[in-house]
C-alpha cells in the first residue's frame, strides 16, 4: 500500500513559499503535488524533499509542472534536501540541474 503523501506550507525568512513534502510521489499522489505547486505562482517556492521515500515518473512530473508555472509568473521553484535515491532520481532524469543552484549540484 503506497504512503500517503503530505505537504506542509510555511513561509520562509525571504518571503518565498516553503513546501515540506514527505511520503511517496507516485502515481497516485504526483496530482496533489502538481496542484499545490501549480497554485503558487506568486513568489519564489522551495520544496523540501527530505520526508520523500519514493519519486517517480509522475513525480517528476509533477515538479515539472510546477516549475514551469512558477518561472512563467516569473519566479523560481528549487528543491533541497533530497535523500539520495530521490537525488539520483532528478539526476538520471537529468533535472537535478533545473531544481538546483550551479553550486549544489557541483558538490
Amino acid at each position: 500500500m503506497a504512503e500517503r503523501l503530505m505537504i506542509t506550507t510555511t513561509t520562509g525568512d525571504a518571503g518565498q513559499v516553503i513546501l515540506a513534502v514527505a511520503g511517496e510521489v507516485d502515481l497516485a499522489t504526483a496530482p496533489q503535488l502538481a496542484e499545490c505547486l501549480t497554485a503558487i505562482t506568486d513568489r519564489d517556492v522551495l520544496v523540501d524533499l527530505a520526508g520523500v521515500t519514493f519519486l517517480d515518473s509522475s513525480g517528476v512530473s509533477a515538479l515539472v509542472a510546477g516549475s514551469r508555472a512558477i518561472t512563467e509568473a516569473g519566479h523560481r521553484l528549487r528543491t533541497f534536501g533530497e535523500q539520495d535515491n530521490v537525488r539520483t532520481v532528478l539526476e538520471i532524469s537529468g533535472l537535478e540541474t533545473m531544481f538546483h543552484d550551479e553550486a549544489e549540484t557541483d558538490e
